[in-house]
Formats: structure tokens, sequence, C-alpha cells
């Protein structure tokens, strides 16, 4: 009898140091106990198990757990934005001139047509004292003439004057008419700049640090000036931020159902500043970067938003209602694709394969996997393998 002949394979022999030797001696068929033979055939009836499904000997891992909890979870996207002064200007003068008074306080809020500045008077003064003389002057003139027109037009009926006469009598009168008419432009120019000299905030805003002192001559043509003062609008406050142009559907089809919520958090990510609403998306994607701009308008009550801060940014696009979550601390990856740790009644660990519909990096929303009732390892999974003992913390609600 051979070891074919008796069903023993490779393995078998391979298990138990039984090695076929090849001799030029003749075959001879081995002698074996037949209590030796069926302790052989039991054992390799035996099934060998996975080297990663046996328990590693030691102590009991300690662990923390969770419950998974069904709650409404918001959909997020998230983004870094930069906030802005809803309006901003910088106050000018119009008009050339030495800077009389300043009347503001740097940081103060201002309203439109608050009196910031004022500018030295009297020249523009005295240009409308001009223009006023003048125009009495032209304004005699013309009475002078519309007189003699009068009297031309009764000599030339009884033949007394010619008709050139009175012709010219009449664009005399017309000439005086435009010289008045001129005069008053005259005057509402003066006017107007003996206004631009009082200089009055354009819009409700605060009032940046001031640019220039009283006693400084100011040129309004002068290109290298950097005005009186800036005032900026921040209630309400803009946030100018960018997304991917792959999230521009979700975000489309979201504005369409109405508003969307924008929250705005500190650079660590953790502070709530405000909350916000998106005003509008940009015309165009930007073909260099892949990414489209948005543009969210704050209230910003308590000015927990300042012009040129960076923030964090999130979209809220809808909400998922009764939805199964995990903090996304408890979520692993492996090769075969993410996993969760449970822990057993008889507690040992086990491994189960799960499928997430959505990880923000605080809350994941697990759609397969889970049903709600089991015992999710939150921490110390490094040290956990199939089948370890565990010495599990009284599980919380994930929240």
């Amino acid at each position: 009898m051979t070891w074919r002949l008796l069903g023993i394979d490779g393995a078998i022999r391979a298990r138990f140091g039984i090695v076929r030797r090849h001799t030029t001696e003749p075959k001879m068929t081995p002698q074996i106990c037949p209590r030796f033979l069926a302790a052989m055939l039991l054992l390799s009836l035996c099934p060998v198990a996975p080297a990663h499904a046996q328990a590693a000997a030691g102590p009991a891992v300690p662990v923390t757990t969770v419950v998974p909890l069904r709650e409404d979870v918001p959909v997020l996207v998230r983004a870094i934005g930069t906030v802005q002064a809803f309006q901003s200007v910088v106050v000018r003068a119009r008009v050339d001139g030495t800077l009389d008074k300043v009347l503001f306080t740097e940081g103060q809020q201002v309203k439109p047509g608050d009196l910031l500045a004022q500018l030295d008077p009297r020249p523009y003064q005295a240009i409308l004292d001009q223009a006023l003389a003048k125009r009495a002057a032209d304004e005699a003139l013309l009475a002078n003439a519309r007189g003699d027109l009068v009297r031309y037009a009764a000599l030339a009926q009884s033949q007394t004057a010619s008709r050139q006469r009175l012709d010219l009598q009449r664009a005399n009168v017309a000439q005086a008419e435009a010289n008045v008419h001129g005069d008053d432009a005259s005057i509402s120019a003066a006017q107007l700049n003996l206004t631009f000299t009082r200089i009055t905030a354009p819009l409700e805003g605060r009032v940046g640090l001031r640019q220039i002192d009283p006693g400084n001559y100011i040129r309004a043509a002068d290109p290298a000036s950097a005005g009186i003062v800036a005032i900026t609008q921040i209630h309400p406050i803009a946030l100018i931020y960018t997304l991917p142009q792959d999230t521009l559907p979700q975000v489309q089809q979201a504005m369409r159902q109405g508003k969307l919520q924008v929250l705005a958090y500190s650079s660590d990510d953790r502070t709530k500043l405000s909350e916000g609403e998106l005003l509008t998306i940009d015309s165009a994607i930007d073909a260099t970067t892949g990414t489209i701009k948005l543009k969210a308008v704050f209230a910003n009550a308590d000015d927990n938003l300042w012009p040129g801060q960076f923030v964090n940014v999130r979209t809220r696009l809808e909400t998922k209602r009764g939805v199964l979550t995990l903090p996304s601390a408890a979520i692993q990856r492996g090769p075969d694709g993410l996993y969760v740790f449970l822990v057993k009644p008889d507690s040992t660990a086990a491994l189960r394969p799960v499928d997430v519909a959505q990880d923000d990096g605080h809350t994941a929303i697990v759609a397969k996997g889970l049903d709600g009732g089991e015992r999710v390892v939150l921490a110390g999974q490094s040290r956990l393998s199939i089948g370890a003992l565990v010495v599990a913390t009284e599980p919380r609600p994930a929240s």
C-alpha cells in the first residue's frame, strides 16, 4: 500500500514530517500502525484558523465605545473665505484747499451726510460773490436792451427807425439774456465748489484711520493722495469664498429650494463666528483653478467678522433626516475598504465592514453595515485584532 492509496496527501505528510525518499532501491510498501493512520486522518480534517482571526494571547485591551445614533445631519460644503466690506469708499476732497478741520473720530460709526472735514471756504465764497456781482451787472444790461427793443419797435412801425436797427437790437437783447444764463451757471458752479469744502460721509459705515492732518493743503487731482479717510460698511458684511466646479450643480440645485445658510468659523474651525446666507454665485468659473466664487452676506451685529479676515466657511445644502451616525474617529480604513471594530457580548472584538455616505471630519453617516444597536469602538483600535479580549467603557450616544 502506498501513501496515495491510503488517501494521505502531501499536506498531511508535510505536517507530520513524512517525506518520501527517492532512491534507486525497489519501492516497498511502508508498514503503518492503523491507530497512527487514523489519528493522522482526523487531524487532517480539523480546520486551521486563519492567522488574523486568532486572538493574541495577553491582557485585555481597554477601549472606548459608542452606540450609533439616528439624527438629522446637515449636508455641508466646506471652504476657506475672506471677509470683505459690503461697501467701501475712500473719502477724498473734490476741490483744492487747506484742510481746516477734521470732525470725525477714528473708528466712529457714521451715517450718510455726516460732516467729516472742512476745507477753507473763503476762496470759493469769493468766487461765488464775483459770479453774483457779474450776474447783477448783466441783468441790468439785459433790462436796458429790452427797453431799447421796445422803443425801436415803436419807431419801426412809424417808419422812423430802420428794420435793420430793430433786428440789431433784438440780437443785443438775446446776447444779454445769454450772458445772464452764463452767470447763472457760474453761480451754480461756485456754489457747488463751496459746498465741496464741506466733506460729508457718502454711506453708512465705520471710519478708519485718518490719513491727513488739519493744516495740510489738499489737491483734488493728486493721484498719490491716499484720501482723508476710508469708510467701510460692516453691517451687513460680505464673505467671498471659492468652491470646486464639481460642487456647482449641487449648490445650484439647493438654491432652487430656497436660501442657503452659510456658517463662518474661526481659523481653528471650532468657534462659530456668525451665520448668514448665500447671496449669489459668480458668473464664470476660473479656468486656471477650476473653482467658482460665491458671495455670502452676514448681518454681523456682534462685529465678529472683520474686513480682510480669513475664515472657514460651511455652506448647508440640505439636511438628511434620521440617518445613522458615528464619530469620524470610529471609522477605520483598510485594504478592503472602510470598517469598524465592534465589541461582542462576550467582550471580544469583531470587525464589521461599513459603507459611509458622508464624512465631514466630525460626523460620519453610515449607509450600510450597522443597524444602530452595536457597541462600536471609538478609541483604542490600534491594539485590537479580531477575537481579542477587550475591556470596554460604558457606551455613550455618538453625538
